[in-house]
């Protein structure tokens, strides 16, 4: 790959990014409705049907990434089978791994009763999605062929499976592994289907149910999947190069969603950090006369990325904006109260006084709930809040100044609380 072609290819991925974020087009593939215990069989596949959009969003780059053939396997590929048996072996994984946790949710219902919690912490879940994110921004960045000394980087077999299988054999076994594992990552719609598992008191319904919702969220996926294999025998190039730059995207993505869940890095601070990178990145595949110069450019340009942005965070403008026109706030003796209004696809971002109490009410109107924003989290002072229908009051009191990120359940949707003084 050419140097300025890469330096083309790292500009298209971080703007492809901004619009991602900026649009939230992830958060509108989020299903309205959850699964239930209420639900029959047939609905919770219908559910699976509906979700599949949100799987696409989620772990559409994870599947884009064992689905996209590399140009020696297309060349080797003997039938059409072989092309779509990769995205066949990963959907194959994920039923095998849904319908197994079903199967053990169940029966922790029958030995616990169904009120037993269910679900991984959020910190577990941001943390999960991180190692996710890393992994799919370093493969895709391999795929594309942009920076050949991360090939190292990327995730391989654990070695005593690896003994187990080599070669052709072992490439082949890949998407089943990944399938397998991807049953573990944190999603809404999945979550809500574990509920159903937990509550049904039963293994063998719990294994069905999961099992159904899994199979319901296959057409769409696979499809997806068996479309990138089919066009890159013909397509292989291109097929590599766009996929590779959306599994980079995504990846990105979700890294913004561990971020917001772990608390680590604000989202804002992690698209200065991706903003950086991608710019740093670009000076070092400037095509110099001597490697000298390309060594120099790249240092200097990350010492000037790191002045940037130590002093922007330090002496920029401040977000001490008034509240979103969807709220209002009134500050009295004893307390002051913010009137939000919940959007479907978007937090509020409020404004209070540091030390004085407040009580946020958040009028959720019909339709504004759905599976991703309808329980937010707000780390700095520890809220974790499920919202319902109508009324919502949420208390807490501002003890330091400063601009806080709070996001849903799934980090997907931000707001923030800014505290200023009195």
């Amino acid at each position: 790959m050419s140097d300025w072609l890469r330096a083309v290819i790292l500009g298209i991925i971080v703007v492809l990014y901004l619009i991602l974020q900026g649009f939230g087009i992830l958060n509108l593939l989020v299903p309205s409705q959850l699964a239930d215990s209420k639900m029959g069989f047939g609905m919770l596949f219908v559910i699976g049907l509906i979700t599949s959009i949100h799987c696409i969003s989620m772990c559409g780059g994870i599947n884009l990434s064992q689905s996209i053939p590399r140009e020696d396997e297309a060349a080797r590929a003997k039938s059409r089978f072989s092309t779509f048996w990769p995205p066949f072996l990963y959907n194959i994984g994920r039923v095998i791994s849904y319908t197994a946790v079903g199967f053990v949710l169940g029966f922790v219902g029958l030995l616990f009763g169904s009120g037993t919690e269910v679900g991984l912490s959020v910190m577990l879940q941001g943390v999960l999605k991180l190692v996710a994110g890393v992994f799919m921004v370093i493969l895709g960045i391999v795929m594309l062929g942009l920076f050949p000394q991360l090939r190292r980087l990327v995730p391989r077999m654990p070695k005593f499976l690896a003994r187990k299988s080599t070669g052709e054999k072992k490439r082949r076994k890949g998407p089943l592994i990944v399938g397998l594992l991807n049953g573990f990552m944190p999603c809404g719609p999945l979550q809500s289907i574990q509920i159903v598992a937990l509550a049904s008191g039963s293994p063998l319904v719990g294994a069905i149910s999961m099992f159904l919702f899994s199979v319901g969220t296959v057409p769409l996926m696979l499809g997806l999947g068996s479309l990138v294999s089919a066009l890159g025998k013909k397509f292989t190039a291109i097929v590599i190069n766009v996929g590779s730059t959306l599994v980079i995207v995504l990846g990105l993505a979700m890294l913004s969603q561990g971020a917001g869940l772990t608390g680590m890095i604000p989202s804002s601070y992690l698209t200065q950090a991706i903003l950086a990178l991608v710019a740093i990145g670009i000076v070092a595949s400037i095509p110099f006369s001597k490697p000298s110069h390309a060594v120099a450019s790249t240092v200097a340009a990350l010492g000037l990325a790191v002045v940037v942005l130590v002093s922007w965070n330090i002496w920029g403008p401040k977000a001490d904006s008034p509240n979103d026109p969807a709220s209002s706030s009134t500050i009295g003796d004893t307390e002051q109260v913010v009137n939000s209004t919940l959007l479907p696809n978007k937090y509020p971002n409020i404004t209070v006084q540091v030390g004085v109490p407040v009580k946020w009410i958040i009028d959720a109107p019909p339709g504004s709930i759905n599976g991703c924003n309808n329980r937010f989290l707000v780390p700095e002072y520890g809220i974790e809040y499920t919202f319902q229908p109508g009324e919502n009051i949420i208390e807490f009191t501002p003890e330091k100044e400063g601009v806080f990120e709070y996001s849903c359940w799934m980090g997907m949707i931000y707001g923030t609380i800014t505290v200023v003084g009195q």
